[in-house]
């Protein structure tokens, strides 16, 4: 007869279950991992400054100047790059055009030839003085039409430091009693004439060196008034639609 103790003698101790391992446990039940607060951020997820948005701003103006783009392509593109939040957005804006992609590594320290300039203003392509004064100048963009109406006051346009959004310029002045001053670096070509209805309307024409260099044509009426346009000597503009960039 077998004398050997059941399993279910309520009189023999029964062993505690040994507890597994996480190395044990199956891929449900293993907790997840929790992700560092402070794992490092994508490179098209970080923000871009003012610095690259205008970088990438150059590059289409220079697109567009070449025929790689149309107006619309241009303009459509001009916006997305303004409005960029991340790398990732201004990335697909250039990727198609043959001249320098955007690059996320950033320029060493001294590499740049000045302090970096401040973000040029948009402005109203519109600038209007009523007995009174108005003037735009510093560093703004301009786009390919600008209106400048003067009565019983003066309008100062000063395209020096402006930055050119389009290779050609036009700019519609009325001058009714009062006057309009227009001024454009010396290293674009000024084209233009109005017409002076007891009064005077003054374009000093001048054609730049580079045939690619922005044109600014004025034209209008001044009566009873005055219009003037001219080149500002020792002033050069540098951000404009060149054929290939690195080229003053």
């Amino acid at each position: 007869m077998d004398n050997s103790p059941s399993h279910d003698d309520p009189g023999q101790p029964v062993p505690a279950p040994v507890p597994m391992t996480k190395s044990e446990l199956g891929p449900e039940a293993r907790p997840e991992a929790k992700q560092p607060s402070n794992a490092p951020v994508a490179q098209t997820q970080m923000r871009v400054s003012d610095a690259d948005r205008e970088r990438i701003a150059e590059l289409l103006r220079d697109a567009y100047a070449e025929g790689r783009l149309d107006a619309d392509e241009h303009a459509e593109r001009i916006e997305a790059a303004y409005a960029a939040k991340t790398f990732g957005d201004l990335a697909p804006l250039t990727r198609d055009l043959p001249a320098r992609p955007l690059s996320f590594d950033k320029e060493p320290l001294g590499a740049a030839a000045g302090p970096p300039q401040p973000p040029a203003r948009q402005e109203s392509p519109a600038v209007v003085a009523i007995f009174g004064g108005a003037s735009r100048k510093g560093r703004w963009r301009v786009g390919s039409h600008l209106k400048a109406f003067a009565a019983f006051g003066g309008v100062e346009i000063d395209l020096s430091d402006a930055v050119f959004e389009s290779p050609e310029v036009e700019i519609v002045v009325m001058a009714m009693f009062g006057g309009v001053e227009v001024r454009v670096p010396e290293n674009v070509t000024l084209q233009g004439g109005g017409v002076g209805l007891f009064g005077g309307f003054d374009v000093r024409e001048q054609t730049a060196a580079d045939p690619y260099a922005p044109v600014v044509r004025v034209k209008g009426l001044a009566m009873f008034g005055g219009c003037t346009a001219k080149p500002r000597r020792g002033k050069k503009l540098k951000e404009w639609v060149r054929r290939q960039l690195g080229t003053d």
